[in-house]
């Protein structure tokens, strides 16, 4: 049999949740994918299209228990579950199974560090040292080679896609990095919080987690390693009204005879031939609505009005780019498969 004959078969944990909904919507449309477990807690036992009506119709196993899933039957598994629960869970995996961890227990590769942002000891060490991170376009052989993939958060994607280039190249300034980010509900989960009521989002934009946001040391620990020294940037999240999508406006300073041109030309060289980055034309302002719905990142550079410094912009949707489709780009990688399988679905717009 050979790649493109290939079939996958999935499990996903936590599929009740967003980021397991939208695994679920890309994986049914996979050529090569065939889901045979779906695991919930309060939803056990019934239909996903109960849960998810538009999803209703796909020909899905019901909701069950994590101990009720045959795991025999599965070659991959995905975890979609809350920070803190996952490490536990992806122990008590059978080995044979390759593992795409969504939440944050394992991108972290300090795991005392891990303890100082998450406010609890971390539970599989073992585990994390075996982990690795899964940006796709910056890890892509480490990937191939993984068992078990962090799959980055929603912020860090849209923010290392275009810094780690420029850092690796020397073209500015790690010592002066700011990313003001913004993102829309759906980043802060389905589960029912009073901040995330209509009333409390609408017609407002609302900073969060200032100076204290814990993709702050995710974002800090690979510009390190792309910069070749510690990194340390200044980061704050904002909600806003919408949906879906992540704008981060990264502003930069620029090295010594380093130009914004120089940047843009590095990102496009970095990323030509990629299926899922884009650099658009010079003036122009990549929008959210651009990548809603895809596996897309667009990058635009501006130079600043400042002497010396860049405005880069970066758009991701959360959902996609941010979770779930960077976790089936991932997914493709380690079976083998096309990168780009389940993923070709182009942006919606309006």
């Amino acid at each position: 049999m050979n790649a493109s004959e290939k079939k996958v078969a999935v499990a996903i944990v936590g599929a009740s949740g967003y980021t397991g909904a939208e695994l679920v919507r890309l994986l049914v449309r996979h050529p090569q994918a065939e889901i045979t477990a779906l695991t919930a807690g309060r939803k056990v036992g019934r239909r996903l299209g109960q849960v998810f009506p538009h999803l209703a119709g796909a020909g899905l196993p019901d909701l069950v228990s994590i101990d009720a899933a045959d795991w025999d039957a599965a070659e991959v598994a995905f975890c979609c579950l809350p920070h803190g629960t996952t490490q536990d869970v992806v122990a008590g995996l059978p080995r044979h199974l390759k593992v795409i961890d969504l939440s944050a227990d394992f991108r972290l590769a300090d795991a005392g560090l891990y303890g100082r942002w998450y406010g609890q000891a971390h539970r599989a060490p073992e585990l994390q040292k075996e982990a690795v991170y899964g940006l796709t376009e910056v890890a892509r052989d480490a990937v191939s080679k993984a068992r078990l993939v962090a799959n980055p958060g929603c912020y860090p994607t849209a923010a290392l896609l275009p810094l780690i280039p420029l850092l690796e190249a020397g073209l500015i300034d790690a010592r002066d990095i700011v990313i003001d980010a913004k993102s829309g509900v759906s980043g802060a989960g389905r589960a029912a919080k009073e901040s995330a009521l209509y009333a409390e989002v609408a017609e407002g934009v609302q900073a969060y987690g200032v100076a204290a946001h814990r993709h702050a040391p995710e974002i800090e620990q690979e510009l390190s390693t792309a910069a070749g020294e510690p990194v340390t940037v200044s980061f704050t999240p904002h909600l806003v009204p919408m949906n879906r999508g992540i704008l981060a406006t990264i502003y930069v300073r620029l090295a010594p005879g380093a130009a914004a041109d120089d940047l843009g030309a590095a990102l496009q060289r970095r990323y030509s031939g990629e299926p899922f980055v884009g650099v658009v034309a010079a003036g122009e302002a990549p929008s959210t609505r651009h990548v809603r719905g895809s596996n897309g990142c667009l990058i635009g550079v501006f130079a600043d009005r400042l002497a010396g410094r860049a405005i880069v912009l970066s758009v991701i949707d959360n959902l996609v780019k941010g979770a779930s489709g960077q976790a089936v780009q991932n997914m493709n990688v380690m079976c083998g498969l096309a990168e780009t399988a389940g993923l070709e679905q182009a942006p919606l717009f309006p």
